[in-house]
């Protein structure tokens, strides 16, 4: 009685990848824990570990294929005593039923007598780890392996396990609205659908780039963002001079230890010191109430080749501002090479994005939900300023807008964040203490 192995989900917002890599063959056994393949996410290219053990019996989606829905059967495990011969009877790779990240997965065709079921996840999407016979049992007695503890290597739930534990009725699945497929006829921008863009620059030299996981999520995200967040605005200049001065002098005294600090350093600094003397706008829109955080958990926008990442800085108002910047250039790096994990751009309640470095003096940032803001960051530019003795002086301003999401932040509240913001980056030997 083989066993699906299905495509995973990586993260809780996965519901498509690419397989990129199969690190197996049909016929070479595997144990749990080891690396079979490598699936390429929206986000980053992770490796996927097998959970149980056996013989790889079929391969049933070749390397490279692209939009595989999480929970599809990409390859048949044999366990002990089951021969290649015994796939025939197993039941055929099906779609699963239930959306990506449900709690309830499809069981094959043919019922628990054929095959073991598809191991099921918690509500939250966490895989729950359980041998085949486990599984097969769980269904037959009607069980849920969401209650039951796991006597196994890891927690994994084995058959002593389930044939100790008393069967239960499952709870009825509500309901869910299952949304239409999009076909070329869906709206996009202005109104129009696919199918008249196309039609309209039919006669025109181009090239379609086919959108790829990371830029399809972008793309909803964004969306989701400006349709449902009610955004405002509010801007202020920096006076960067003393910044510049202090970070040269910093600068001078680390170089022996190879740390190099840069502006953007400071804006991270500032910010999470800002969201500590401002703690209720620290905080996250989580549908019917808001979520006030302790730590300053500060996402970063990293631009790479087709999309962008927001890797999160955990705990960074308390940071010295050399581990920021030894983190930040790890956490870049590994954005770039697609090789971030889930827990690394998940999370945060803050979001900058910094397009000062490409010229940009002043724009207007999106969203990221469920963050509360985002600060904006401009280019630095020599101005003629009035000083505080009203004599004309050129200094070196920054412009920078903060996006705030009224449902979490009122006016006052992220006029209050911005100045906190201001003040620790025009008074930056404070951002040492």
């Amino acid at each position: 009685m083989p066993t699906e192995i299905l495509m995973p989900a990586l993260s809780p917002t996965m519901e498509e990848g690419t397989l990129a890599k199969w690190l197996v063959k049909e016929g070479d056994e595997v144990r749990s824990g080891d690396v079979i393949a490598e699936i390429e996410t929206d986000k980053a290219t992770m490796e996927f570990e097998a959970v149980d053990e056996g013989v790889i019996g079929k391969i049933l989606v070749a390397e490279g294929t692209a939009e595989v829905k999480v929970n599809t059967p990409i390859a048949v495990l044999l366990e002990e005593g089951e021969t290649a011969g015994d796939i025939a009877d197993a039941p055929p790779a099906t779609a699963p039923k239930a959306q990506a990240g449900a709690a309830a997965e499809a069981a094959p065709a043919g019922g628990p007598e054929q095959a073991a079921p598809p191991s099921p996840q918690t509500s939250d999407g966490t895989r729950i780890f359980a041998s085949p016979l486990a599984r097969r049992i769980a269904e037959q007695k009607g069980l849920d392996l969401a209650q039951i503890s796991g006597s196994g290597p890891r927690g994994r739930i084995v058959k002593a396990d389930v044939e100790a534990a008393t069967a239960s009725p499952a709870p009825a699945a509500k309901p869910e609205a299952v949304a239409a497929p999009q076909t070329t006829t869906a709206p996009v921008s202005g109104g129009a659908s696919a199918d008249a863009v196309l039609k309209t620059y039919a006669d025109r030299p181009h090239q379609e780039i086919p959108l790829d996981g990371m830029r399809r999520t972008i793309a909803a995200r964004l969306t989701e963002a400006k349709q449902t967040i009610p955004h405002f605005y509010l801007r202020r200049d920096i006076r960067l001079d003393a910044l510049m001065a202090f970070r040269k002098q910093l600068n001078d005294q680390l170089a022996a230890r190879g740390v190099k600090l840069s502006v953007n350093d400071f804006i991270i600094k500032a910010c999470a010191n800002a969201l500590q003397q401002v703690p209720a706008a620290n905080a996250v829109w989580a549908g019917d109430r808001i979520l006030q955080l302790e730590p300053s958990d500060v996402a970063v926008a990293v631009a790479i080749e087709g999309g962008l990442f927001t890797p999160v800085l955990r705990d960074a108002h308390q940071k010295s501002l050399s581990t920021l910047s030894a983190e930040m250039k790890d956490l870049a790096t590994r954005a770039r090479d697609r090789k971030l994990a889930p827990q690394d751009y998940q999370g945060g309640s803050f979001a900058i994005s910094n397009l000062g470095m490409f010229g940009i003096e002043n724009f207007d940032a999106v969203i990221n939900p469920p963050h509360g803001a985002i600060l904006a960051v401009g280019a630095g530019v020599k101005k003629p300023v009035v000083g505080a003795d009203g004599q004309v002086e050129v200094a070196t301003v920054m412009s920078v807008t903060l996006s705030v999401d009224h449902r979490v932040i009122d006016g006052a509240l992220g006029a209050d964040l911005l100045r906190a913001i201001v003040e620790g980056l025009e008074n930056p030997l404070a951002l040492l203490a």
